[in-house]
């Protein structure tokens, strides 16, 4: 597949056509128009700014990529990684924007939950969404992609789950990219009062030499004493430009999970924020990454309290090899009313090779007194007695750099509550260990 599977060119007449094309309420129809004209009026992220200093976008080719085409339907979409061995509830796959499957166990959807296409439970479902999608979570003026986004969305995935609801099997999300293609599918869960979810959400595909472009967005909105685990998996290709707005919103004694893995793309510019808004919220986040080749993958992470007596607890793990590059901002905002606050945040890194680097810029912003908070960063290579000591018992050097990188991402694997998922992990990240020299 080539790059026509885009329409070339974000313009203001592939606009229209593709504004005309749709069947959306009006208020949807109004955010699209006014976040269309910031994204014609923003420039595009330079290294002047801090959040971009140190990532380098010069050589993405914005107008070579445009609206998302219907894909052909003999188009294959990649395997699933996170999926495998699980029961799952209900699943859907999704490729180049468009939704191909989406399946829902009867009696999990006899209880009100939704679980589906994004864009069409906005037309049948309008009213009930319209206080979230948009509104609570994702912020469409902070930059460019985000303007982009929010004009440009189409496809992407929702899970509604009524209050006191609780689905007790996983979903899954697959969202798949053909070489040339853009995605611009949006993810939006709503958990409401006391319910509770699994999530497993993955990307795939933009193998090649035909660069391919994501420019999505998660909101996660978790009611009063619910509950979400919510595991995330970036497994582009690596020909993939990815950009993503993710942010979780909690409310009074919710409950989140969230792992987030990065493997894939070409360069990633993420944003993954976490807002405790109500009384006893609590966040765990975990990161796992891993990076080869001349990979770029930027992780901009924020823990806000806005509550009083609410914990976060972040804890990323990456490792690198060859040229490649990771960059992590963390930050910790506790505001003046958010009195008994408990947060922390540690990233820790392996470098597998001399070439490689890694960018770890942990901070706080406190306003309250009456705190625990801290953070931690590190970075270094592998142990050579560690080697020695596996090889001694018959692993070759491989085999022994293999199992001190599994050893370093335990304490994350450890904390994700399905066994499968967290093998799985484990698994793609051991097949892309090569020789350390």
């Amino acid at each position: 597949m080539s790059e026509s599977l885009t329409q070339p060119g974000f313009t203001q007449e592939a606009f229209d056509a593709f504004l005309a094309s749709r069947r959306e309420p009006d208020w949807v129809g109004q955010l699209r128009t006014d976040a269309w004209k910031l994204f014609g009026e923003l420039p595009m992220p330079d290294r002047s700014l801090e959040e971009w200093m140190r990532t380098d976008i010069r050589g993405l080719k914005l107008q070579r990529f445009g609206f998302p085409t219907v894909p052909a339907g003999d188009a294959e979409t990649p395997s699933p990684l996170l999926s495998q061995g699980v029961e799952l509830a209900g699943s859907t796959v999704s490729l180049n924007s468009y939704l191909r499957q989406a399946e829902l166990d009867e009696q999990v959807a006899r209880r009100g939950v939704l679980f589906g296409s994004l864009e069409q439970f906005v037309n049948s479902h309008g009213d009930l969404l319209k206080p979230w999608l948009f509104g609570r979570a994702f912020d469409w003026h902070r930059d460019k992609f985000a303007a982009l986004h929010a004009a440009c969305w189409s496809g992407g995935t929702l899970l509604y789950v009524p209050p006191g609801v609780k689905v007790e099997r996983p979903l899954h999300i697959l969202s798949a990219l053909s070489p040339g293609a853009a995605d611009i599918g949006h993810t939006l869960i709503v958990l409401g009062e006391g319910a509770e979810a699994t999530v497993l959400a993955e990307t795939a595909g933009g193998d090649g030499d035909t660069a391919s472009l994501h420019c999505g967005a998660v909101e996660l909105i978790v009611g009063p004493g619910a509950k979400l685990s919510y595991v995330n998996l970036q497994n582009w290709g690596n020909n993939v430009w990815h950009f993503s707005h993710q942010k979780a919103v909690l409310q009074r004694d919710a409950t989140l999970q969230w792992t987030a893995g990065a493997l894939g793309a070409r360069l990633a510019k993420v944003n993954q924020h976490v807002d405790l808004l109500g009384e006893n919220a609590k966040a765990e986040v975990n990161g796992v990454m891993f990076t080869e080749g001349k990979q770029h993958l930027s992780y901009n992470t924020r823990q806000h309290h806005l509550a009083p007596g609410c914990s976060s607890d972040l804890l990323y793990k990456g490792a690198l090899q060859d040229r490649s590059r990771l960059v992590w901002r963390g930050m910790i905002r506790v505001e003046n009313q958010a009195q008994r606050t408990d947060a922390y945040q540690r990233d820790d890194n392996l470098l597998l090779s001399d070439d490689a680097r890694v960018d770890s810029i942990p901070g706080l912003e406190i306003d309250a007194d009456d705190v625990k908070c801290s953070h931690g960063a590190t970075a270094g290579r592998v142990d050579d007695e560690q080697v020695f000591y596996a090889q001694v018992r018959g692993l070759t050097r491989k085999e022994a750099v293999r199992m001190i990188v599994a050893g370093f991402f335990q304490q994350v694997f450890d904390r994700i509550p399905i066994r499968s998922v967290s093998l799985a992990l484990g698994e793609a990240i051991g097949r892309r260990i090569r020789q350390y020299e």
